[in-house]
């Protein structure tokens, strides 16, 4: 967890994405976007770079997190995970896994049909970018 003036960058940015509710549609994404830029203007300056990929991988994570506690159902889990361009014989197998919701955000399937690509098609703003904007304006290129 990281902290920072004795105020952890960790606690307020679950209250939007909790485990129960939908994910979908674009106003929960705007609200993640809204709340990230406030803290990283907020924060942006003092954290470290490496703080600021951390804390990244960690959103996304927690929202494959989300994603996958929406997908109540084995078979839900995996026709979604084969619709998004998971490997089929991944997807079966991380679709019947009974392990943690955390646990599971992070395979292979999971990443592969919750990319990146697909997060940022989403809209869900990179901590990363944001801090980049900060620390290294266009104006200063």
């Amino acid at each position: 967890m990281l902290v920072l003036s004795n105020v952890s960058l960790q606690d307020p940015i679950p209250l939007r994405p909790t485990r129960l509710g939908s994910l979908y549609g674009t106003r929960r994404y705007e609200e993640i976007r809204i709340d990230l830029h406030g803290w990283m203007n907020y924060f942006g300056i003092a954290l470290k770079y490496n703080d600021a990929v951390e804390l990244d991988h960690w959103l996304r994570r927690r929202i494959r997190m989300c994603y996958w506690k929406q997908w109540c159902r084995a078979k839900k889990r995996i026709g979604e995970l084969i619709k998004l361009g998971a490997p089929r014989y991944h997807a079966i197998l991380t679709g019947l896994s009974r392990k943690g919701y955390w646990h599971l955000a992070k395979t292979l399937s999971t990443n592969c049909g919750l990319s990146n690509e697909f997060l940022e098609k989403q809209r869900l703003t990179s901590i990363r970018t944001l801090w980049i904007g900060i620390h290294y304006p266009a104006k200063a290129r």
